[in-house]
């Protein structure tokens, strides 16, 4: 029997599943599900390492808040520009080529930020950094269609994105202690071997994925014949009850944009959290830097334990728009709260711990709503189309919380901005009938 904490673990409902199928996917989620974790840690972390990085290098460089929010946020621009292209190709040539090439080449631009000396060139690596990593996270999203049904998808999605949470537990400290054990050391200010250091496993985990990953069921020879047609079967059944639209139609739907704006909210309240905590924690009187990475390692380990709890919850029960709208207004409490007692280290902490608890764990059981719907090149272009409006909050979020920080001394009016947002996408989330997405 699966352990409770098996990423596949799965009652289900209606008849129960025969032991070989629950073996056979046991057997898929533990290949699959640490290796695309462990992606997913290097490719988060090299993205918002320059939370940490800013306790340092804004007066190194003398950046400005609002310079650091716009530099933070340009990397979505990017990103937007070449998420929905990406996508496509991916569908197209695989994912084992494609998610190497961007991992490769992230982990190039990631380290060579190590040099930026002006305002604008680090506008210019930040760019080209969301340029270089378009098409990760909605390739990864695709790719877990190619293998699990809808009630399988969604732990597995969400096992996936704990990643985001366990990059904070492991990157915090990290960080922190590189901020403060390298700095000078080689003439090179701490933020520089930041950059540096954290680029490399990008680097060498995209060469990884060219010799491990296999682009479909049928390419995965560690699978028996039994067990691939299996897997096909369960997942051409599930195809068959989708419409796969045409690129166009589906990047004109209403319900696809809806759906966008639902996704940017909560990026809107991910990224005000990822990328100002440093700030906000050292704000409440810590000033250690490593003191500050552990502290941030907080609200992330818990996160991880309530994206799990929840996903299993919406997988036992089916249901996915108040396990989305829930925890969302969780962390929209939990952001109001963290400027109420922003005096007090421990309070501040606690309310942020429940805001990242919350608006994690919205983000991968969203991804339940839009992968139950689109089907084929349709859903390529569809799911590139849903991340990359959202995440235009990534650069809206950042920018925002920076300005607002700086023309009111305070972080209160922007903390209120990024709980009005995690508001409006629960409630959108709720606006989806149930019968389309609770199966």
């Amino acid at each position: 029997m699966a352990s409770p904490a098996d990423p596949l673990h799965h009652p289900g409902a209606g008849a129960p599943p025969s032991t070989f199928e629950e073996a056979t996917y046991r057997k898929v989620s533990w290949r699959l599900a640490p290796f695309l974790m462990l992606c997913y840690v290097v490719a988060y972390l090299d993205r918002v390492n320059v939370g940490f990085a800013k306790l340092q290098m804004t007066s190194d460089l003398g950046l400005s808040d609002a310079v650091y929010g716009f530099g933070a946020g340009i990397f979505f621009i990017g990103y937007f520009i070449f998420e929905i292209p990406s996508n496509v190709i991916l569908h197209k040539v695989g994912a084992r080529v494609w998610i190497a090439r961007i991992m490769v080449s992230w982990g190039v631009i990631s380290m060579l930020t190590m040099f930026v000396t002006t305002p604008t060139m680090f506008y210019v690596m930040r760019f080209l950094l969301g340029l270089a990593e378009a098409g990760f996270f909605p390739g990864i999203i695709l790719y877990l269609t190619y293998w699990y049904p809808a009630h399988r998808r969604g732990r597995m999605t969400t096992w996936f994105m704990t990643a985001i949470a366990l990059s904070g537990v492991i990157g915090g400290p990290l960080s922190g202690y590189i901020l403060k054990s390298f700095n000078d050391l080689n003439g090179w200010h701490g933020w520089q071997w930041l950059f540096l250091l954290e680029g490399i496993p990008s680097v060498i985990v995209g060469i990884m994925v060219f010799l491990m990953l296999d682009d479909r069921i049928a390419n995965a020879k560690w699978l028996t014949r039994e067990e691939q047609q299996l897997l096909e079967s369960q997942v051409s059944a599930e195809e068959a009850t989708k419409h796969d639209m045409p690129i166009r139609q589906v990047l004109t739907s209403g319900r696809v944009l809806m759906l966008s704006l639902t996704y940017f909210s909560f990026v809107m309240g991910l990224y005000g959290v990822s990328f100002w905590l440093p700030t906000i924690i050292k704000a409440t009187g810590v000033t250690d830097a490593f003191m500050i990475g552990l502290l941030s390692a907080i609200p992330f380990a818990a996160a991880v334990v309530a994206m799990v709890f929840v996903a299993r919850s919406a997988d036992r029960t089916r249901e996915r728009r108040w396990h989305i709208a829930l925890p969302a207004f969780a962390g929209a409490v939990g952001l109001v709260l963290s400027v109420v007692w922003a005096q007090s280290t421990v309070l501040a902490m606690a309310s942020l711990t429940l805001a990242t608890m919350g608006i994690l764990t919205t983000l991968p059981l969203f991804w339940s709503l839009p992968t139950a719907i689109l089907a084929g090149t349709g859903a390529a272009a569809g799911i590139a189309m849903i991340n990359s409006i959202g995440n235009l909050a990534g650069f809206l979020s950042p920018y925002a919380v920076g300005w607002l920080k700086q023309a009111t001394a305070a972080n209160d009016s922007g903390m209120y901005m990024l709980a009005a947002f995690m508001v409006l996408g629960g409630l959108l989330a709720i606006s989806v009938p149930a019968r389309i997405v609770n199966r």
